[in-house]
C-alpha cells in the first residue's frame, strides 16, 4: 500500500512542530537596510534575567566576548531592578525607569560600542570593525560549515536518524504530490547531515498490496510486453486506468484477490510479473530523482516485510493484543477503556496482510539494523491517523523507542496546471518549469551566455518550485502560481539563483581567489553593516529549523540576505574603488555568496553561476 500524496491522489509517504527553545540572548531582529534606522546586534531579554536563565547560546568568538561583557551587566541589572519584586517592576513606569538607571551604570568597551534599552530588552551594539573582522573571518574560515559549529548546537547530541520519504507506488508514474514528500525529506536529511548527524535516507516503495492483484489481472487482460519495455510506467498507468473501469465487477474483484494471494504464496508466474513491474519502476524513478538532485541510501519496500509481518502478527497474538472480529479480520484495540471504540485492523479476513502490519515490521527491523535515535516519516497530513496508530501499537508491543518516531506532515498543493491542463505527472511539471525558464532567460536583457541553458533552466526552475513550496508552514495547503514562482525580482527561488550568479560573476571579474587580508575600517557603511549583521544570524536560523524541521526559516533568511546583497551591490561598487576599499567589499560579497550557497544547498537547490 502506498502513501497518499499531497496532490489529491495516491502516491507518497510526508514532525511534530516543536517550538525552538528561546535563548535569553538572541541576535536582534532584522531592521532593514535603511541607513536612517539603527539596529542592535544582540538583545538580552530582561525576563530571562528575572528567571535567572544562563546565557550560553551565543556563537563564535565575537558573540562569546559580547556575552561575557553582558554577563557582568546582568548582575548590575538584577540589582537595579531589585529581586523578588517582579510584580512591581513589571507594572507601571517603574520598569522603564529602572532600565534607564541600569543602563546608566553600564560601560562600553572595545567589544560593545553602544548599549540601549527597548521594550523588555537591553540592546548591545558591537564595535563595527570587530563585527566586520570576526564575521568575515569566520565565514571564510568555516566555509560550508559556517553556522553549524555554533555554540547553539554544543549541547545537541549527535544522533543516528532514519528518514523515510518520497515512497511512490511502483507501477505508477510520479504524481506531483510526490514532489512535496521528496523535497521535504531531502531538506530534513540535508540539514541533519550538515549538523553532524548520521542519516540514512530510505525510499519505502509501495510495492505490495491488493492493488497489485488488480494490476496483475489488468496486465493479463490489457498488457503488452513490448510497450512495457519501451514505456513501462506510462503503459502500466494505461493498464491501471482500463482495469479500474472494471474494478466494481465481482468477477474482477475475485480475480484480483486471487492474484494477490498468489503473490503472498510465492507463485512463480505472479512474482515474475511483479518483479518486472518493480524493476522498470525503480529504473524510471531514478531518472526523476536525478533531475531533483535527490539520492537514497536504501530502496526498501513493503514487499521486504511480507514475511516479517507474519512474525509481527504472532507477536501481537502472544501479547494478547490481536483480536478477531465477527467479520474475521484481525484488529488491535487502541481504546483506553478497551471497548474497541478505537482500533486498527492489521489483517484481512482472508489472511492477507495490510500495510500497517508491514509498517510495524519495517519499524522493528530498522531499529535492529540501524540502532537509530530518531525515525522520521515524511507524508501528507492525511496519514496522521495511520502514524498515530502505528506508534501506538508499537508502544503496546513494549517498544519504548516508538516515542522517538516522528511524522512530519504536509498540506496539499492546489492549482498546479501546465499549459496542457491539469497536472498528472511530476515530469510534466519539471518539463514545464524548465520550458518556461528557458523562455524567460531568452527574453531577459540581463541573461548571460551559459554553456548549457537547458541544465541552467532546470536548476533555476527547480529552485522556483522549492522556494514557493517552502515559504510557509509545511502543514499548510498552498495555492501554486507559475507567475509568482518564476518572478526574477520577487521573493522567489529565481531571485536566489540570480543573486548567487550575480555575486559569483562579481568574484570572477575581480580574480576568483578568496580575499582574506582586508581593511575592515572600509566596511562601515550602513548597507555593509546590514549584510554583516544578517550573516551573524545564520546559526540561529539553522537552529530554529533544526528544532521544528521547518525550511521556511532558512528560506526567509536567504531571501532577506539576497535583498540586502542586492542593495549593497548597488551602493557599494567594487569597480572604480580604491584597492583597499575594493578588496574589503569583495570580501563582503564573497561571504554573502558563500552563506547563500550553503543555505540553498540545504534546501535542495543547486546554485548556478551564470544565468
Amino acid at each position: 500500500m502506498e502513501r497518499p500524496s499531497a496532490g489529491g491522489a495516491l502516491g507518497s509517504r510526508g514532525g511534530a512542530d516543536l517550538p525552538p527553545t528561546a535563548p535569553p540572548w538572541r541576535p536582534a531582529p532584522f531592521g532593514g537596510a535603511s541607513p536612517a534606522r539603527h539596529v542592535a546586534d544582540f538583545q538580552l531579554s530582561v525576563a530571562s534575567i528575572e528567571e535567572g536563565s544562563s546565557s550560553d547560546c551565543l556563537v563564535q568568538d565575537l558573540q562569546l566576548r559580547a556575552q561575557k561583557l553582558a554577563e557582568k551587566h546582568k548582575e548590575a541589572l538584577t540589582q537595579a531592578l531589585g529581586t523578588g519584586r517582579s510584580d512591581y517592576w513589571r507594572t507601571t513606569q517603574c520598569f522603564e525607569e529602572r532600565l534607564k538607571l541600569w543602563k546608566s551604570q553600564l560601560k562600553c568597551d572595545a567589544v560593545v560600542s553602544e548599549i540601549s534599552t527597548g521594550p523588555g530588552t537591553v540592546n548591545f551594539t558591537i564595535n563595527r570593525e570587530l563585527l566586520a573582522k570576526t564575521v568575515l573571518q569566520q565565514v571564510l574560515k568555516d566555509g560550508t560549515e559556517y553556522g553549524t559549529k555554533s555554540e547553539l548546537f554544543s549541547t545537541v547530541p549527535k544522533q543516528r536518524a532514519v528518514i523515510e520519504f518520497s515512497s511512490p507506488n511502483i507501477a505508477k508514474k510520479f504524481h506531483i504530490g510526490h514532489l512535496r514528500s521528496t523535497i521535504i525529506g531531502n531538506f530534513i536529511a540535508n540539514l541533519k547531515v550538515a549538523l553532524g548527524h548520521e542519516v540514512t535516507r530510505i525510499n519505502y516503495l509501495g510495492d505490495w498490496g491488493m492493488q497489485f492483484g488488480l494490476l496483475g489481472v489488468g496486465f493479463q487482460q490489457f498488457g503488452d510486453k513490448e510497450k512495457l519495455k519501451s514505456r513501462p510506467l506510462q503503459h502500466l498507468f494505461e493498464v491501471y486506468v482500463q482495469i479500474n473501469r472494471a474494478a466494481a465487477d465481482e468477477n474482477t474483484k475475485r480475480l484480483a484477490k486471487d492474484f494477490f494471494r498468489k503473490l503472498e504464496e510465492h507463485d512463480e508466474q505472479a512474482l515474475s510479473l511483479w518483479k518486472e513491474f518493480r524493476g522498470f519502476s525503480i529504473k524510471e524513478y531514478t531518472q526523476v530523482y536525478k533531475r531533483l538532485g535527490v539520492h537514497f541510501d536504501e530502496y526498501s519496500g513493503e514487499s521486504f516485510y511480507r514475511e516479517k509481518s507474519r512474525e509481527v502478527l504472532k507477536m501481537l497474538e502472544d501479547k494478547g493484543l490481536l483480536q478477531k472480529t465477527t467479520k474475521g479480520t484481525g484488529v488491535v484495540d487502541l481504546s483506553e477503556k478497551k471497548d474497541l471504540s478505537s482500533f486498527s485492523t492489521v489483517i484481512r479476513s482472508d489472511g492477507t496482510s495490510l500495510y500497517i502490519t508491514r509498517d510495524l515490521a519495517a519499524a522493528i527491523d530498522r531499529m535492529n539494523k540501524y540502532k537509530w535515535d530518531t525515525m522520521i516519516y515524511v507524508t501528507d497530513r492525511n496519514q496522521s491517523s495511520h502514524f498515530q496508530h502505528l506508534f501506538q501499537i508499537l508502544k503496546l508491543m513494549g517498544y519504548d523507542w516508538a516515542e522517538r518516531c516522528q511524522h512530519v506532515s504536509f498540506g496539499l498543493v492546489q492549482g498546479m496546471k501546465t499549459r496542457k491542463g491539469e497536472v498528472i505527472f511530476l515530469e510534466d511539471v519539471l518539463d514545464e518549469v524548465r520550458s518556461r525558464m528557458l523562455e524567460n532567460m531568452a527574453s531577459a536583457k540581463t541573461t548571460k551566455e551559459v554553456e548549457d541553458p537547458v541544465d541552467t533552466a532546470e536548476k533555476v526552475g527547480l529552485a522556483a518550485l522549492i522556494v514557493q513550496d517552502f515559504r510557509g508552514l509545511l502543514s499548510s495547503d498552498y495555492q501554486f502560481s507559475w507567475d509568482r514562482a518564476l518572478q526574477s525580482r520577487g521573493d522567489t527561488g529565481v531571485f536566489l539563483q540570480y543573486t548567487h550568479a550575480r555575486l559569483h560573476s562579481l568574484e570572477q571579474m575581480h580574480g576568483n581567489e578568496p580575499v582574506t587580508d582586508i581593511n575592515v575600517a572600509c566596511l562601515q557603511e550602513p548597507d555593509a553593516i546590514s549584510v554583516l549583521q544578517h550573516l551573524l544570524r545564520y546559526d540561529e536560523v539553522l537552529y530554529r529549523s533544526s528544532q521544528d524541521l521547518q525550511p521556511k526559516h532558512i528560506v526567509s533568511y536567504l531571501l532577506t540576505l539576497s535583498h540586502l546583497a542586492a542593495v549593497a551591490h548597488r551602493t557599494l561598487p567594487v569597480k572604480g574603488s580604491t584597492p583597499a576599499l575594493a578588496q574589503a567589499r569583495l570580501c563582503l560579497f564573497q561571504a554573502a555568496r558563500s552563506v547563500l550557497a550553503n543555505g540553498m544547498k540545504l534546501l535542495g537547490i543547486t546554485p548556478v553561476i551564470r544565468m
